[in-house]
């Protein structure tokens, strides 16, 4: 096993050049990113389009994504048919990394929301990036256990709190509220999609979001943009 004295950086010297990638600001996101694409580490560049499937629900699992550009839907689907939306992710996170503890078979279908890229790293060699790396697997842990609190933070929310208060929040979350440049406004979401997330009617959903236009909190301008003022409607006793 290497000591962990030998680790590199995770913001590598030799690295892939891509004219897009100055596209990217300086940060985290920017530095996992350029070491997952850096020579040193076994990955592949894929593109995908808007509605493509990543991968689906019963397929071995056994590769791991990192999000560059773009939105993806992680939906499950009941043995009845009843589709649940788990989460969308964006630029900066992990995707199907339930492979790397023994999972055979995605539990979900992962389709893209818009167009966009990621890097493909397999599974042995994740696991081996995160025996040998140190500083990126103390990110890849702190990733994770950030992902744990939301998932309980989404419990909670779905358990004791009301949809039009669900509904704010999915929608601040998939603003990527609090996150550095969080993005303002959001790729085309239907409200089907935001029903399922909230778990709620479609018809609920398109009351509170005329509401939430009313009251200045978002806006159609194009897409849909989030206000920050939207925030407290999560507070709100």
């Amino acid at each position: 096993m290497a000591q962990r004295s030998e680790t590199r950086s995770i913001q590598p010297r030799r690295s892939k050049p891509d004219p897009r990638n100055s596209k990217l600001e300086a940060g985290p996101a920017a530095e996992v990113f350029a070491f997952l694409n850096s020579d040193g580490v076994s990955s592949r560049r894929i593109e995908f389009r808007k509605r493509q499937t990543l991968f689906s629900q019963g397929d071995p699992a056994n590769h791991v994504f990192y999000i560059q550009e773009g939105s993806i839907k992680v939906a499950v689907t009941s043995t009845a048919g009843k589709e649940a939306v788990v989460s969308i992710l964006g630029p900066g996170d992990f995707l199907g990394e339930g492979s790397l503890v023994g999972q055979p078979l995605w539990i979900a279908t992962a389709t893209a929301m818009t167009q966009g890229r990621a890097l493909v790293i397999e599974k042995s060699e994740m696991l081996r990036l995160l025996h040998t790396e140190q500083e990126f697997s103390d990110r890849f842990i702190s990733y994770m256990v950030t992902r744990n609190l939301r998932t309980e933070e989404d419990l909670i929310d779905q358990l004791f709190n009301s949809s039009e208060k669900r509904l704010a929040r999915a929608l601040l979350l998939l603003a990527r509220y609090g996150k550095p440049n969080q993005a303002l406004t959001l790729p085309k979401v239907s409200q089907t999609v935001l029903a399922e997330m909230v778990g709620t009617t479609r018809t609920r959903v398109n009351f509170f979001m005329n509401k939430f236009r009313k009251l200045g909190f978002i806006e159609y301008n194009g897409g849909l943009k989030i206000n920050n003022s939207l925030l407290s409607v999560v507070l709100r006793d």
